[in-house]
């Protein structure tokens, strides 16, 4: 499993972010002799693409959470899909004010707005509307759930060859901070690896806790009621530089210890994590 974006809302490059990186939510996971899976198609979309054949024999799977911007905004430059004989299963929730994934996603990027749709694209792109669902795909089983944020949003559970990863970029965390979603749960009940939504410090939770997302303080305490061996902090708020995130990440890890969550990590760009059994 590999990050190749972190952030939420927009990509943010400057010095003060170049270690965690700047681009938005993009997770890459890979099996031997299966196709891959990404969590998201943001703008760190282009550079696993970087990584992928770009002969057409690219074959892979999409799991989006969500339509908003930073979430799909690199599917445009994901090179290997823009190939003759490629193919990319794009996975998602139906939206508000659509017919389906499909028809969203043509009407975001569309001219003006962009020169192409993605039914340009040279590839063959197949588009799963999915909301409390479970499939397969290849030997992965998936189960998406809808969970609270702003608009229909999935979250993800992968079982893939005895090892288990969830995905939740985006979680609308309730006011008290008190109380996990039964959703939320179910999908990562005892996960080798949660991936979960870590955008604001404490102090900043007053202003914008009706914004979708949720506090640091409040994913570990995701983690530990669902009982999750390992967490991933994750969509970095852009206004949180390297030195901050450090810190959050540290006071985290304490808040884990105290909790008696699992081990808890702060998701950068090019970090990979190896799963693998004695």
């Amino acid at each position: 499993m590999t990050f190749y974006g972190v952030r939420g809302s927009t990509p943010c490059p400057c010095e003060a972010n170049r270690r965690y990186g700047a681009n938005t939510a993009c997770v890459a996971v890979e099996v031997p002799g299966e196709d891959p899976i990404v969590f998201d198609v943001g703008t760190g979309l282009r550079f696993w693409g970087e990584r992928l054949p770009q002969d057409g024999s690219f074959h892979g799977t999409a799991l989006v959470t969500h339509l908003h911007w930073d979430h799909v905004q690199g599917l445009p430059f994901f090179v290997p899909i823009d190939r003759p004989g490629a193919t990319f299963d794009i996975y998602g929730p139906t939206p508000d004010n659509a017919d389906n994934i499909e028809d969203a996603l043509c009407k975001f990027m569309q001219p003006p707005y962009f020169p192409i749709r993605p039914t340009d694209l040279r590839g063959d792109i197949r588009f799963h509307d999915v909301n409390d669902d479970e499939f397969k795909i290849g030997r992965a089983r998936v189960v998406s759930r809808l969970v609270p944020h702003l608009g229909p949003t999935n979250g993800y559970r992968v079982d893939w060859d005895g090892f288990s990863v969830a995905y939740i970029s985006d979680h609308q965390a309730p006011v008290g901070l008190n109380s996990v979603p039964d959703s939320v749960l179910e999908i990562a009940d005892g996960v080798d690896l949660l991936i979960h939504d870590a955008q604001y410090r404490d102090d900043e939770w007053d202003k914008k806790s009706h914004w979708g997302h949720c506090t640091v303080d409040y994913a570990v305490f995701v983690a530990k009621e669902a009982g999750a061996r390992r967490l991933a902090l994750f969509h970095h708020d852009p206004a949180h530089g390297d030195d901050e995130l450090d810190h959050l990440l540290e006071s985290a890890r304490a808040r884990g210890a105290e909790a008696g969550a699992g081990e808890v990590l702060s998701a950068c760009e090019g970090t990979t994590i190896s799963f693998e059994r004695p």
